[in-house]
């Protein structure tokens, strides 16, 4: 049994164990190689926060307040509008937009501080640097 659970992981890679040298023999990982100036950890988080965010949106705004937050702040890939611009896009007068928009974003950020994200992924493996890469 030992064996066959051996010769399972015996590909297995993991993103801290070094896998090569550098010119000056210092220890070079995965995470070295693939990562860019950016921290992936962060990126992952950033990842599922705006899954969750955008789970949000379409659970529990309105279709006008979806509306206005995608326009406002260019989400699903158009660019972001001023307040006059969705005003004028529209018909309504840019205050009301400005209501509709702080009334939407506090309805997010209480549901974002609701469903924290560590709670709704809580069935995942937290992510650090020794996370097992397949």
């Amino acid at each position: 049994m030992h064996f066959r659970t051996a010769k399972k992981t015996t590909g297995d890679v993991y993103i801290n164990d070094p896998i090569e040298t550098d010119k000056d023999g210092n220890a070079l990982t995965l995470m070295d190689i693939v990562a860019d100036e950016e921290n992936i950890i962060d990126n992952i988080d950033l990842k599922l926060k705006s899954e969750q965010l955008y789970q949000l949106i379409t659970k529990y705004l309105t279709e006008r307040e979806q509306y206005i937050i995608r326009l406002r702040y260019g989400l699903g890939g158009c660019k972001p509008l001023t307040q006059r611009e969705v005003a004028a896009k529209l018909k309504i007068s840019r205050s009301y937009v400005s209501r509709i928009e702080k009334k939407a974003l506090e309805k997010l950020k209480k549901r974002f501080d609701d469903n924290d994200i560590h709670k709704h992924y809580s069935d995942y493996p937290s992510v650090n640097r020794t996370t097992h890469l397949k």
